[in-house]
């Protein structure tokens, strides 16, 4: 091959990529929030149960560090760029339930699930419309969901009765 010939990044119809950055794109914003929303939180908890929340918090922000990071490089393995520059991340999440200060573990949970809930219904729409564009992409929207439920699961547990 010469120079002058160029290789296509992805062998992925143009059609399936965009459809996937479609549903993937939210999700990767929504997670970005939760990773420094749930940080915002981890250093401002407060109360009885302090440092079993406080190390919590700490995993689900590299949960959602994680799942973010899959969910881009799925984007970018398809061949198209991802913007989740601070700018579209703040666009996307609007206004937080995180709130600034030094909160109590109970109303920072409370805030935290909020949150997650919010990413979930982002989660459930690329699980659903990805079924009929790519498998693929939907196998990893499927795995976000498995774990956002099982950290919300945990965060329920503490404030249960």
């Amino acid at each position: 091959m010469s120079k002058a010939q160029t290789v296509s990044t992805t062998a992925i119809d143009p059609t399936v990529a965009a459809g996937a950055a479609q549903f993937l794109s939210p999700v990767v914003l929504g997670l970005q929030a939760l990773t420094v929303n749930g940080k915002q939180a981890h250093w401002h908890v407060r109360g009885a149960n302090f440092v079993g929340v406080h190390e919590l918090l700490d995993t689900i922000v590299a949960h959602a560090g994680d799942f973010a990071d899959t969910a881009a490089e799925r984007i970018v393995a398809l061949g198209l760029p991802i913007d989740a520059r601070v700018s579209a991340v703040a666009d996307k999440a609007g206004a937080t339930s995180v709130p600034a200060g030094f909160t109590p573990s109970d109303d920072l949970i409370r805030a935290v699930i909020s949150d997650i809930d919010a990413i979930l219904v982002d989660v459930k729409a690329a699980v659903e419309g990805l079924d009929e564009v790519d498998l693929t992409s939907q196998d990893v929207a499927i795995e976000i969901q498995r774990g956002l439920e099982k950290d919300r699961w945990f965060l329920v547990s503490h404030i249960a009765a």
